[in-house]
């Protein structure tokens, strides 16, 4: 867990913001985007391999800023996708790197802990005791050696782009971005940052690996000294500084660090790269043996990132935790599978009867092979339990039974063709309102898109008229056809179809706006419009029975939109009209 304070490749933590935005279609943001020094850092949730990434986005031109020649550009991108294919134990790892129209997305680790830049604002006077100098710089040093011998530069180097975790392991982190960042417009000549610097990177000559060197040595100056020595307002200021060498001495500084420490150091930030060592062994092991022991710094180092910053609340720290959702990344398409697989059983449970006879083993097991089928695959829900009644009606024979099931049939295989079978809960949506006493359209507009959804909430209406007649008549035609007859004749039940389709595409419209807020207030519309359409022309026929039907009604239906509305604020924003995703 990141603290409050703490920052991804150099970025200040941002604030909690509605987990609502989404990156690429893939990646949920978790904490509110934060400018740095060169495009943006998002704490994000992979949805698709369950895990926590960090992503830099990266604007490929200044705003306002001439356009970038395609080549300069093209070179500058290969050049970030090659620094990206290094694996190393201190490199923090990058998953992903993609073009978006104007920006880039450099999908990495994400590292839990700090970076060096936060984690000397931290300690006293901004020093590092020797012990832990020793181990960042072997750390620092061992990511460098293994990318210049794999021909990648990293010309960045500070202590922003170095991730310490709570392990106390050392991560170099935004290779290749220093040219990235130049071709794009940003920063000096070949990226980098000023003070950090060498005369060469700052002037625009040629680079190679003598400029991390001199990088990595300005950054272990700052660890022992708790100062930049070439930092400036501007790089001409800092080339300045550059020419006149550090001030004050490393010895002034530090008197235990005279003589092999301070000349390795000095060799390391010569102005001229011809003076520098020219492998980045030549400063790490001379100056680790005499700085201590890289094994202690890192035990020293776990214990300091461990430490809550001033000023930082211990519960603050569960302010990124991981939901229920991210935890069990599982548990949606057990719940969705159960539901689809109940609510088909229960349906079929009534033809079973009536096709299979009075045994109760034969509908045991027909029961036991609906639910199996439906949790394999969830849209074969519905039509398994459309068959299921015609299938009863066919066996009371006769023309009007051939003809009732050839209109179920029709009717509900035109339906699942166009919504069924695209959203796993779509035969839920279906049948669920066949097992209540009222009519509900909230799981429609959840999982579908709002027409397929308004379509599904008005055929779930009539599925259930039918399925209350079934039952009533015991699958006889005549009577079947006269209880239909009967329910046709009276306006509730258009009033109450119309009303069904309504609430579900309204709901559905406000779900797909993709927030928790648009969610929960699509259901609640649903429930407003269908306690209008279930209430209304029964209390304008005869307000006396207002206490006989609307509590209990409207009690379950509270209860079920509350329901709907926990699963809402559990499974986060909606995937913008993608069917058939886990909710």
């Amino acid at each position: 867990m990141l603290y409050p304070s703490s920052t991804q490749n150099g970025v200040t933590p941002p604030r909690p913001q509605p987990a609502e935005q989404m990156i690429l279609n893939r990646y949920r943001v978790l904490s509110s985007n934060t400018e740095g020094g060169f495009g943006t850092v998002n704490v994000c949730w992979d949805t698709r391999l369950q895990r926590r990434v960090a992503i830099k986005t990266i604007p490929l031109r200044v705003s306002g800023g001439p356009a970038v020649p395609v080549s300069t550009l093209d070179e500058a991108l290969s050049e970030a996708r090659t620094s990206s294919l290094l694996a190393h134990p201190n490199i923090v790892t990058v998953y992903d790197f993609e073009t978006d129209g104007n920006d880039s997305y450099l999908v990495m680790e994400y590292v839990d802990g700090l970076n060096l830049a936060d984690l000397l604002a931290r300690v006293e006077g901004g020093v590092l005791t020797f012990d832990e100098t020793a181990h960042v710089l072997r750390s620092v040093a061992a990511a460098l050696a293994f990318a210049h011998e794999n021909g990648v530069l990293h010309l960045d180097i500070k202590p922003a782009n170095i991730m310490i975790d709570r392990s106390g392991t050392v991560k170099l982190g935004d290779f290749g971005m220093a040219t990235l960042a130049s071709a794009a417009g940003y920063g000096g000549a070949r990226g980098g940052t000023v003070g950090y610097m060498p005369p060469e990177q700052i002037v625009g000559d040629l680079v190679d690996e003598r400029t991390d060197i001199f990088s990595l040595a300005v950054v272990v100056w700052q660890c022992l000294t708790g100062s930049c020595p070439f930092s400036a307002p501007t790089a001409d200021l800092s080339l300045q500084k550059l020419e006149r060498g550090p001030i004050p001495a490393l010895s002034k500084v530090e008197p235990a660090l005279a003589g092999m420490v301070e000349e390795t150091l000095l060799t390391a930030l010569e102005p001229k790269a011809s003076q520098r060592m020219v492998a980045v062994e030549d400063l790490a092991e001379p100056v680790i043996a005499y700085l201590g022991d890289p094994q202690e710094g890192k035990e020293s180092l776990h214990d300091l990132i461990d430490q809550p910053a001033p000023g930082d609340e211990p519960e603050e720290d569960g302010v990124d935790a991981p939901g229920l959702l991210e935890r069990a990344p599982w548990l949606p398409a057990v719940v969705e599978r159960g539901i689809c697989a109940v609510c088909a059983a229960a349906v079929c449970l009534p033809a079973l009867r009536v096709v299979l006879g009075a045994d109760v083993t034969p509908t045991l097991v027909g029961l036991a092979a609906v639910a199996a089928a439906t949790c394999a695959w969830p849209p074969l829900g519905a039509p398994l339990a459309a068959v299921a009644m015609a299938l009863a009606l066919a066996v009371a024979g006769g023309a009007e039974a051939l003809a009732a099931c050839l209109a179920l049939l029709l009717i509900y295989g035109a339906w699942w063709v166009y919504a069924g079978r695209k959203a796993k809960l779509a035969s839920a949506a279906l049948l669920l309102p066949c097992l209540l006493p009222a009519p509900s359209s909230g799981l429609a507009g959840l999982c579908l898109t709002p027409l397929a959804a308004g379509l599904t909430g008005a055929l779930a209406w009539l599925f259930r008229l039918a399925f209350r007649a079934c039952q009533a008549a015991a699958f006889e035609p005549g009577a079947l056809v006269g209880l239909l007859a009967s329910a046709a004749a009276e306006p509730t039940s258009w009033v109450t179809l119309a009303t069904c389709g309504l609430a579900a595409l309204a709901c559905s419209a406000l779900c797909q706006r993709g927030s928790v807020a648009a969610g929960v207030a699509g259901q609640v519309l649903c429930l407003l419009v269908l306690a209008c359409g279930q209430l209304g022309p029964t209390l304008m026929e005869n307000a006396d029975i207002w206490t006989a039907l609307a509590t209990p009604y409207m009690a379950l239906a509270i209860l079920f939109t509350v329901i709907l509305c926990i699963v809402t604020v559990l499974a986060g924003p909606s995937s913008q009209g993608q069917e058939g995703d886990d909710f």
